[in-house]
Order: C-alpha cells, then structure tokens, then sequence
C-alpha cells in the first residue's frame, strides 16, 4: 500500500471491506478500487484502498464488531438536485437509513451528509435574517431541497 495522502482514513469493518469498497465506488463517481491486500497466508482480504471522487481511503477487516457513530461523517458536495436525488437513493437502499437534515446511514453504518455545494454560503450568509431562513428550512427536511433552501435564502 502506498498512500498519496498525508492523512488516509481507514474505515474498520468485521469481513465487510471488500462488499463495502465495492459498494461505495460504485455509488460516487470517479471512484475506484486502488489495490486489496489479502493474508499471505490464507488469502483472505486484509485491506481494500480505495479513492472515493479522488480521496483515498482504506476498508480493514479488523475482525472486529466495531461501530460507526454519528461522531463522524462523510460530507458530499452536490451540485444538482439529481445528484442529491441519485446519491441519496443509493446510499439509502439495502437497510441504509434516513436520518435528517441531510444525513443518512448506509447499510454499513458509515453516516453521511449530502448536500447542495451552496449550503455552507448560504448558511453563513452575513445576513442573519437569511441564514435563519436557509437553517430554519434544513431542519425540517431530511433529504435536502435545493429549490426550497434557495426559496429560503431568497426570502
């Protein structure tokens, strides 16, 4: 394994990393399975790097029952409705699960928040008035809106 990235997240999984690479390639485009490493031994996987839209990061067969938490997520810039619409959709099937405000749970525990590339802008928008509108709208949603947020930001 040779790492690019000063920082390269490894994501622990039971015997879930290759079914959990392969799945998140899959879904987010310009992606793609880097390199899996197995046991010299008894030629089982051991890691799977992997570049989600051109980050790296590593799947591990720790072995371990270990669980994601909300603690930390994986935030995807959209720049469509679709594209929230199709990522959305993806990541949710298969016992993925809806959370709120943007944030779901995929199938294997991973959170994630998808949401407009214009969030942070309009959140932070100087204008008090108008980021309370945008905010005070994102917490009644689940999946984002874009055409509501911007109705929002637009007063």
């Amino acid at each position: 394994m040779q790492f690019e990235n000063k920082i390269t997240p490894f994501f622990g999984f039971k015997d879930q990393a290759e079914e959990a690479a392969e799945f998140y390639v899959s879904v987010l485009p310009d992606s793609r399975i880097v390199q899996t490493v197995k046991h010299p031994h008894t030629g089982s996987v051991i890691t799977v790097e992997f570049e989600l839209a051109g980050m790296t990061f590593v799947a591990l067969n720790a072995g371990q029952d270990w669980e994601f938490t909300e603690a930390i997520s994986l935030a995807v810039s959209c720049q469509t409705q679709e594209e929230i619409d199709d990522l959305w959709a993806k990541l949710t099937a298969d016992g993925g699960q809806e959370v709120a405000c943007g944030w779901l749970k995929d199938k294997f525990g991973v959170r994630w928040q998808i949401v407009p590339a214009s969030i942070g802008q309009m959140i932070g928008d100087p204008d008090p008035d108008r980021a309370a509108r945008v905010f005070d709208a994102m917490v009644q949603m689940i999946k984002l809106d874009m055409a509501k947020l911007q109705a929002a930001y637009d007063g």
